[in-house]
């Protein structure tokens, strides 16, 4: 899609192109009524300023509407799902981005698999949110490592991580979501 397409959208359309990138309701509203975007980079800006100004409910919709770190679109129950269990698709380009973005998790050894899935219920009791971590160029080895480490967190300072990191998941999706039609056309 390009930026102009993006711009030249009704609202509600908008807000459906920005639930690709994230799963905060708020934010994908926010995002939609702050355009038009001059360029890519002022829409990321936009982006880091709307998210840094959302609370922690907003946070955690976002994380909902992600699969666990080793979890791949096949493998996600109930498919994708939008914010606050809405009928809302985050589509294809969403799953694809993100089975993308845990590629690293692929070919992992059976144990570390074991682990990471091990991991990540704990994490899911401890915090009552799914591990979000960028995964985007990381070994599923380096996830476990830093899953292992966020577990001893503190709940104030790892919802504070946790936001930091689909902070940067959204920004990654953001340029995914300009390139993803002109993917197909050339």
């Amino acid at each position: 899609m390009r930026l102009e397409d993006l711009n030249a959208l009704d609202e509600e359309s908008a807000a459906r192109q920005f639930l690709r990138c994230c799963g905060s309701s708020r934010w994908t509203r926010l995002m939609a009524a702050a355009r038009p975007f001059a360029s890519a980079e002022a829409m990321a800006l936009v982006a880091d300023a709307k998210w840094s100004a959302l609370d922690r409910e907003d946070w955690l919709e976002a994380f909902a509407a992600h699969p666990k770190i080793g979890v791949s679109g096949s493998h996600r129950p109930g498919g994708s799902r939008g914010p606050a269990g809405s009928d809302w698709s985050r589509g294809k380009d969403a799953e694809r981005w993100s089975d993308q973005e845990q590629a690293g998790v692929a070919d992992a050894a059976e144990a570390t698999r074991r682990r990471l899935a091990e991991a990540n219920r704990e994490y899911q009791a401890r915090f009552g949110y799914i591990f979000i971590v960028c995964a985007t160029g990381r070994t599923a080895g380096e996830m476990l490592d830093i899953l292992e480490r966020r577990l001893k967190n503190d709940e104030a300072g790892e919802i504070q991580l946790a936001a930091e990191e689909q902070r940067r998941i959204t920004r990654l999706r953001l340029a995914k979501l300009l390139e993803a039609d002109q993917d197909t056309t050339t």
